[in-house]
C-alpha cells in the first residue's frame, strides 16, 4: 500500500526521527497507524500507548495481549496503562477518551512528542453528521482538524476500508471491538443507519461531507481573522460597533468573547446577540459558565460567578 504511505507522508505529520506517541487500541485503524508511523518516523521515534479500560472483561485482556505482540513484531516500545474504576454514571465513552488522551499527553510531553490518533476520513464524516444532528452552528461542520495542539491525525484523508486493506497487505491482524456494534451508542447508529442511507443517495456522499468540512475549515480561518480585526486585541467591544456589524460577524465576536473568558466552547452564546443589543445596561447569562456584561456602551464577557461569590 505504497499509495497510502505516500499520502500520509505528504501530510507532513509523521516525519523521520520526530518522536510520536501512537494511541493503539488494537483495531484496524490504530494498527494501520502504528505500522505507518513506524515506517515513516522510524521505530526508535515511536512509542505505542495502549490503555486497558477493562470495559469488556476478557476481550479487553485479549486486546492488550494483541497490542503487545504487535509492538514486539514492529520493534516499537509499548506502554500499557490501566484505567481507574469505571464511573457508575455519565458518559463512559467520554471518560475513556479523556483517560486515553490524558495518559498520552503525560507520555508525550517529556519526550517532546505529538500524540497520533487513528481517525480516518470515515470517522470524519460520521463525526460531522453526528455533530450536525446534535448541535447547531458552523463548528458542527468543521469536523476534526489534522493537527490540534499535541494531537495529530495522520490518517484523516484515508478511509476505513483503506486501513483494512493496508493491514491485510502487510499481514497485520487487528481486533474487533464488540461494543462498536451496540446501538446504544449514537456513533453506531450514525455508522450503520445514516451513512449507508447517504451512500444510497450518492456513492460519494462521505467524500463530499469530508471535502465540505475541509473547505469550511479554510473559510473559518478567514472569519477568525475578521473577528481579530474587530476586537483589535481587546476583550471588549462597543455595543454600537457590534450592532453595525453584519449579524453573522457579530455573532462570531460574541462567541469569541465568551470562549476567551471561559476557556471552553460556548455554542449558545452567539444566539443571544439580539438580547445583548437590546440589553442597554446589565448582565445576561450566555450558558456554559459565561456571563455578558454591558456597561457604558461596552460589552465584555466574564465567568459566571459561583453562588458563594455573589
Amino acid at each position: 500500500m505504497t499509495d497510502l504511505l505516500d499520502r500520509v507522508r505528504a501530510t507532513g505529520l509523521l516525519v523521520a526521527g520526530e518522536p510520536v506517541v501512537v494511541l493503539l487500541s488494537g483495531g484496524r485503524d490504530s494498527v494501520c497507524l502504528l505500522d505507518v508511523a513506524t515506517r515513516l518516523a522510524g521505530p526508535e521515534a515511536v512509542v505505542a500507548l495502549h490503555v486497558n479500560h477493562g470495559l469488556r472483561g476478557a476481550e479487553s485482556e485479549e486486546d492488550e495481549a494483541h497490542c503487545r505482540a504487535l509492538a514486539d513484531r514492529l520493534g516499537v516500545e509499548l506502554v500499557v496503562e490501566r484505567s481507574g474504576p469505571v464511573p457508575r454514571s455519565g458518559n463512559v465513552q467520554a471518560w475513556a477518551r479523556d483517560g486515553r488522551l490524558g495518559a498520552a499527553a503525560r507520555l508525550a510531553q517529556p519526550r517532546g512528542a505529538h500524540v497520533a490518533t487513528g481517525h480516518t476520513s470515515t470517522d470524519q464524516a460520521e463525526t460531522i453528521l453526528y455533530r450536525l444532528a446534535a448541535s447547531p452552528g458552523r463548528r458542527a461542520l468543521l469536523g476534526m482538524a489534522p493537527r490540534d495542539g499535541l494531537v495529530i491525525r495522520p490518517l484523516l484523508a484515508v478511509t476505513r476500508e483503506e486501513t483494512a486493506a493496508h493491514c491485510r497487505s502487510r499481514g497485520l491482524a487487528w481486533r474487533e471491538d464488540s461494543s462498536n456494534a451496540s446501538h446504544s451508542y449514537s456513533r453506531t447508529r450514525v455508522r450503520e443507519g445514516l451513512v449507508p442511507a447517504l451512500r444510497a443517495l450518492h456513492p460519494a456522499a462521505e467524500r463530499n461531507v469530508v471535502r465540505t468540512a475541509e473547505i469550511l475549515r479554510e473559510e473559518a480561518a478567514v472569519l477568525d481573522e475578521l473577528v481579530d480585526t474587530v476586537l483589535a486585541g481587546a476583550h471588549r467591544v462597543g455595543t454600537a460597533h457590534l450592532a453595525a456589524l453584519p449579524p453573522a460577524l457579530a455573532r462570531l465576536v460574541v462567541r469569541r468573547l465568551a470562549e476567551d473568558a471561559t476557556g471552553r466552547l460556548c455554542p449558545r452564546a452567539p444566539g443571544r446577540l439580539q438580547e445583548l443589543l437590546d440589553l442597554g445596561e446589565g448582565a445576561l447569562d450566555l450558558g456554559e459558565g459565561a456571563r455578558a456584561v454591558v456597561h457604558d456602551g461596552q460589552l465584555h464577557v466574564e465567568r459566571t460567578p459561583r453562588l458563594s461569590e455573589t
